[in-house]
C-alpha cells in the first residue's frame, strides 16, 4: 500500500471496489485493516467511502437517477474526495491511541505496522529476528491459543509472553474453523450495536413529521441540512438508498440530494454505534463534523454554482 498519507487515503477509498460492503459491513473490516498494521489514512479511507465507492451502490444509484446521470458521476466523486480529504487529515495524528478503544489500542501497541529491515546475515542475527517476531502478536491473528490451549481474546488485557504464536503451517480444517471463529465474535460484538442503532433509526422515521422535512426542501441551505439530518436519522442501506432519495427529487435540490447520498453511507446513528467498536466518542465527533463540512460546502457549491 502506498506510504505517502495522501495516495494512501486515496488508495483505501477504493478498496470498497474489491469489499462491496455497505455502512454495517465495513466497521469490521476496517477494524481488522487497523488491527493488522494498516497505515491510518488508508482505514480512515476505507471505512468513510467503501459504502458508496463500490459496484453495486454505484449500479443501484444508476438505476434510481438514470435520467440524471451527474447524480451519479458526483455521488462518487464528492465520496472519494471527502473520504481522501479526512483520510489525510487524520494522517497528521501519528499516535492514533488516543482515539482508540482500549481493546485497539492495546493490540496495536503489539502489532505495529510492519518496517523494513536491513537484510544481514548471519546465525546470530537470524535468531534474534525470530526470537523478536515470536514476542509479538503475528499480523491478522484475532482469537489465539494460549498456552492452556483455550483461546483467548485480544481485548483481554493481553501480555505478549502469554500468548503462543499462531502456525502459519496450519491445515484447511484448522484454518476454517479459525474463520468460523472469528465470524461468530464478529457476530456477537457487532449484531446487537447494529439491530440497536436499527430500532432508533425506524423509530424516528415513524415519528417525525415528514411535512416539516419537505417545507425545509426548497432553500439552497435548509434543503442540505435538511438532508444531511435525514441521512443520520433515517440509516438507510447505501444499496437502496438512492431509491429514497429518488422519492425527494422533485421537492429537494440536487445539491441536497448529493448530501443525503453522499453523507448518509458516512455517518448514520447505526453505523455510529457500529464505529464506537473502534473509535472513542471524540474521534467520532471529528469523523462526523469534517464528513458535514465538508459535504456542506461542495454541495452548497453546486446548488449556488452548477445545478
Amino acid at each position: 500500500m502506498p506510504t505517502n498519507p495522501l495516495l494512501g487515503a486515496l488508495f483505501g477509498s477504493m478498496i470498497g471496489f474489491l469489499f462491496p460492503v455497505c455502512e454495517c459491513g465495513n466497521v469490521p473490516v476496517a477494524r481488522r485493516l487497523l488491527m493488522q498494521g494498516v497505515p491510518t489514512p488508508v482505514a480512515i479511507g476505507f471505512l468513510l467511502a467503501a459504502p458508496t465507492i463500490n459496484p453495486i451502490v454505484i449500479w443501484s444509484t444508476w438505476t434510481a437517477f438514470r435520467d440524471q446521470p451527474e447524480i451519479v458521476v458526483l455521488r462518487v466523486v464528492l465520496s472519494l474526495a471527502i473520504a481522501t480529504i479526512i483520510g489525510f487529515v487524520f494522517s497528521f495524528q501519528k499516535d492514533l491511541s488516543p482515539f482508540l478503544q482500549p481493546a485497539i489500542a492495546r493490540y496495536l501497541k503489539y502489532n505495529p505496522p510492519a518496517k523494513p529491515e536491513p537484510k544481514r546475515k548471519g546465525r546470530r542475527y537470524q535468531a534474534k529476528e525470530e526470537a523478536t517476531v515470536n514476542s509479538l502478536l503475528q499480523s491478522g491473528t484475532y482469537i489465539l491459543g494460549g498456552r492452556s490451549g483455550g483461546s483467548v481474546r485480544i481485548d483481554g488485557g493481553l501480555n505478549p509472553t502469554d500468548i503462543s504464536t499462531a502456525n502459519p503451517n496450519k491445515s484447511v480444517a484448522d484454518k476454517l474453523r479459525l474463520a468460523l471463529d472469528n465470524i461468530v465474535q464478529e457476530l456477537r460484538e457487532l449484531a446487537g450495536v447494529m439491530v440497536l442503532g436499527s430500532a432508533i433509526a425506524a423509530a424516528i422515521q415513524v415519528l417525525a413529521p415528514r411535512e416539516l422535512i419537505l417545507s425545509l426542501g426548497a432553500g439552497p441551505i435548509t434543503s442540505i441540512l435538511a438532508m444531511l439530518v435525514l441521512a443520520v436519522v433515517v440509516s438507510i442501506c447505501s444499496t437502496v438508498d438512492s431509491f429514497f432519495a429518488l422519492s425527494f427529487a422533485s421537492t429537494f435540490t440536487s445539491g441536497s440530494l448529493l448530501a443525503f447520498l453522499v453523507f448518509g453511507p458516512m455517518i448514520d446513528i447505526k453505523g455510529v454505534g457500529l464505529m464506537l467498536s473502534i473509535f472513542k466518542p471524540k474521534a467520532l465527533i471529528y469523523l462526523f463534523a469534517l464528513s458535514a463540512q465538508l459535504t456542506l460546502l461542495f454541495t452548497l457549491f453546486l446548488n449556488l454554482h452548477v445545478m
